[in-house]
């Protein structure tokens, strides 16, 4: 019987984070130590890389998810730990997990198998505290906002058109729409609030976007809590909020540095979702890798028209990043359900199925290479895989022009993607990246959400209720520079949670806007996705457990 992989991080010989701080060149009093086997980097010594060149920034990115799963975090993993063993120089760079989907339904975000980061179970629980921060800064927010009105309220705010909500790191459905301040006049004023999960807080935007403490605090002091009677924006700053928020978030700003099961380094920074934030880890951990290393792999939410479209728009816009590659991560499994196999099947072979659900990942290779970066396939290798279904999807990619590697990642670690590796240096090498970014900041809102939705989406179009479009219009006037953050199921090019494939004519549906005036992007909300994801039928936090020996059983 195969080994889970808690049983295989458990077995794993970690080394002392500051033996592996080493590796990258830095020093010990440049590290302060969480236990043995975590660390921050130190800010001021972040500060000190300024003048060192570049690395080669490489996006892992995936195909349009399934239950199947498709293993991106893996695969990122197995890619740094395959570009170490070739002699490269390279450090991993990803989010940290939240809680809500560990403890809910999809598991954790470490990797798996033999392509992990550790350690696994301080990395998918509570870490170094950083998501507690995040979710105390927000709500120190909130508290404030309430406090005000409630002792005078000389900001004026108009009870009724305070847009701040508070936030916690779970999945709970019944805290989106709530009352508050109910119980007589020392509860403060009674209102309609609600709750976001922590990793859709703009703080959590915010925190991965900023570039230093300075620039986090100019930043949070941006934020718009809501507006005056006279439709006046009021912000943090003129709440006096920011530097306390500031304070909250001193020690979470600083970069995590953990290793791989092959005790490679990686840093673990930031978290927000790629189907309702922008996906994408700290800019911080980022730009501080590429200092470090000669080749940095991050990788970003979901699949290429979430987290990859945001990486380019937001992130690389924001960071002034330039990417020298893509990396497409598929499954076999996941092929053959978006070319219409039951779930219950995907072990028997099935050819045309694979070619089938092959236009799903032509779309995403259409869509990344449409970026102007060279781009590779990674099929993320399972034991049931046929090489007639493999030489399928090499074929679909060739299509356009890029190399289909077959990786296995999680059964043999790093030494399952030497080939991959290779390939991914002689990429660049040989390639000179083009990357533009899919519209201009002066591209008015309405016509950036239409863009995304035609050239990423394959939309017919847009559409809003003209309650909805007047505000896109208001914010046009002050915020029409900003780039857009798609708010959008996961599952499809759609806002159909059942359309697999690539579709094409479909409409999008805005429903909402929000914006996010720290992070300096609107959140443009489709169709029926949410900001407070709900638990499943069966919850993953029933199965976990401490078992005889204290030792966690369950998580995954």
């Amino acid at each position: 019987m195969s080994k889970s992989d808690i049983e295989i991080a458990r077995e794993a010989k970690a080394e002392r984070i500051l033996a592996i701080g080493s590796k990258l060149g830095v020093p010990e009093s440049a590290l302060h130590p969480y236990g043995q086997t975590k660390a921050k980097l130190d800010l001021d010594y972040i500060q000190t890389l300024a003048d060192r060149p570049d690395g080669k920034l490489i996006l892992v990115t995936a195909m349009t998810p399934t239950p199947a799963g498709e293993g991106k975090t893996t695969t990122t993993v197995g890619i740094g730990d395959g570009l170490n063993r070739i002699g490269k120089k390279a450090l991993i760079c990803l989010r940290e997990p939240s809680l809500g989907p560990c403890l809910g339904m999809k598991g954790g975000a470490a990797g798996g198998g033999y392509a992990q980061v550790i350690p696994m179970e301080d990395i998918n629980l509570h870490f170094t505290g950083d998501f507690h921060a995040i979710g105390a800064a927000n709500n120190l927010l909130a508290a404030l906002v309430d406090n005000h009105i409630h002792q005078g309220n000389q900001l004026e705010i108009d009870v009724r058109r305070v847009t701040w909500r508070r936030v916690v790191d779970m999945n709970d459905r019944s805290l989106r729409e709530i009352t508050i301040g109910l119980g007589g006049r020392s509860n403060g004023y009674p209102r309609e609030d609600g709750f976001d999960i922590t990793v859709a807080s703009e703080i959590m935007a915010i925190f991965c976007l900023s570039k230093d403490l300075k620039d986090l605090q100019s930043r949070l002091g941006q934020i718009v809590i809501g507006h005056t009677r006279r439709g006046k924006p009021v912000t943090a700053r003129e709440l006096e909020a920011d530097g306390a928020m500031t304070v909250l978030l001193k020690d979470a700003l600083m970069p995590n540095l953990v290793q791989t099961l092959e005790n490679n380094p990686a840093l673990i920074h930031g978290g927000p979702f790629a189907n309702i934030a922008h996906g994408c880890n700290s800019v911080m951990a980022t730009r501080t890798a590429l200092k470090l290393a000669d080749y940095v792999i991050t990788e970003a939410g979901f699949g290429a028209d979430l987290g990859a479209e945001k990486f380019f728009n937001i992130k690389c816009r924001k960071a002034g990043l330039k990417p020298a590659a893509a990396v497409l991560v598929a499954t076999i499994r996941a092929l053959k359900m978006h070319g219409g196999v039951d779930q219950k099947a995907l072990g028997q072979e099935n050819v045309d199925a694979v070619r089938e659900g092959c236009v799903n990942l032509e779309r995403h290779l259409e869509n990344v290479r449409s970026f102007g970066l060279p781009v590779v396939v990674a099929i993320n290798q399972f034991s049931a895989d046929t090489e007639a279904e493999i030489d399928a999807v090499r074929n679909a990619a060739k299509k356009f022009g890029a190399e289909a590697i077959a990786c296995s990642h999680w059964a043999d670690g790093g030494a399952g993607t030497e080939m991959m590796a290779e390939h991914l240096v002689d990429l660049i090498e040989t390639n000179n990246s083009q990357f533009t970014p899919l519209y201009p900041d002066d591209l008015p809102l309405w016509e950036k959400i239409e863009r995304v939705a035609k050239k990423i989406y394959r939309a017919s179009g847009i559409t809003a209720d003209p309650k909805v479009r007047k505000q896109i219009d208001k914010l046009q006037a002050r915020y029409g520079h900003f780039p857009i953050c798609m708010a959008k199921t996961q599952y499809s090019f759609s806002t159909s949670t059942d359309a697999k494939g690539a579709p094409t004519g479909h409409t999008i549906p805005i429903r909402e806007v929000r914006l996010s005036a720290g992070a300096e992007f609107i959140v443009a909300i489709c169709g029926q996705i949410m900001t407070m994801p709900g638990l499943p039928r069966l919850p993953s936090a029933n199965s976990i457990r401490l078992n005889e020996n204290g030792e966690i059983e369950g998580l995954f």
